[in-house]
């Protein structure tokens, strides 16, 4: 219950404190636009039983350089993270906030297009085996899958009453 209060409030942070924002992504300063450099979402946070410490995965999503800075800015702003969260969620003692860069969406990501890699391969495969067999060209209606649902076969229906 508080982990996702916690979580919820650091997305709002994120979002809209100016301070974050520029602790993510300090191009913005400039005159970057927040919206296509990076994006930094909050995936989970964990509390230990005694509400002592707050594990904040952080996904980042960009290149190696935007993730980089993205981190070392939230993990410099520990203190203002944790002294806000306690003043929005007014809570007696507030955990300490620790951030840990989160990549179970890049290997998600990963492991699906190595999965999409293997099915291709396994098609291709497939089809190789019937070109060399004669097979394919001559496929009837039934094996290819195609029916005609004009002209139902009066054997294969079934009444009940």
């Amino acid at each position: 219950m508080v982990a996702k209060q916690i979580q919820r409030e650091l997305a709002d942070m994120l979002t809209r404190d100016p301070v974050l924002q520029r602790a993510v992504l300090p191009e913005a300063a400039l005159g970057a636009d927040r919206y296509l450099s990076s994006l930094t979402t909050i995936a989970d946070v964990e509390l230990s039983n005694d509400l002592q410490v707050c594990k904040v995965y952080v996904s980042v999503f960009g290149d190696e350089r935007g993730k980089k800075v993205a981190i070392a800015g939230l993990k410099a702003k520990t203190k203002y993270v944790r002294s806000q969260i306690g003043k929005r969620m007014k809570l007696r003692l507030t955990p300490e906030i620790r951030f840990i860069e989160d990549e179970s969406m890049e290997r998600g990501s990963r492991i699906l297009a190595i999965l999409d890699k293997l099915k291709e391969e396994r098609e291709q495969e497939e089809g190789n085996e019937e070109e060399e067999n004669g097979e394919g060209a001559n496929l009837s209606e039934d094996e290819d899958g195609d029916w005609d649902a004009d002209e139902p076969d009066e054997e294969d229906i079934i009444y009940v009453k």
